[in-house]
């Protein structure tokens, strides 16, 4: 019971809830995801590091990039992420962020000349 408590406790700041989306849909390094969102690199890490500590996405180092990728074992979790996931046209902010995903190579290449 603790750990959907506190998932949704989570999913109570839209920030992290817009990047619990975007990490249902594809791995993402933070300069993709500030891309997408349109928001500051400090920012986005400091909730990725909140989802990290309580568990909910994972890491892995590429080259130079560090990875984010969700970590959700729990099947009601799951279940509740995919059906966010599968309606995001429902939600204004949710469908812009998922459009702007299919440039996330872009904010990549981005990071690289920084």
């Amino acid at each position: 019971m603790k750990k959907l408590i506190d998932f949704f406790k989570l999913l109570s700041d839209e920030t992290r809830l817009r990047i619990v989306v975007l990490l249902a849909q594809h791995e993402l390094c933070v300069c993709e995801i500030c891309g997408v969102l349109g928001l500051s690199q400090p920012k986005v890490s400091k909730h990725l590091a909140k989802l990290r500590d309580m568990g909910f996405v994972s890491t892995e180092k590429k080259e130079q990039f560090v990875f984010y990728k969700l970590n959700v074992e729990d099947k009601v979790i799951k279940k509740l992420i995919d059906d966010i996931k599968n309606q995001v046209d429902e939600y204004t902010q949710l469908a812009i962020d998922s459009r702007r995903l299919s440039d996330k190579d872009m904010y990549l290449n981005q990071c690289k000349v920084k």
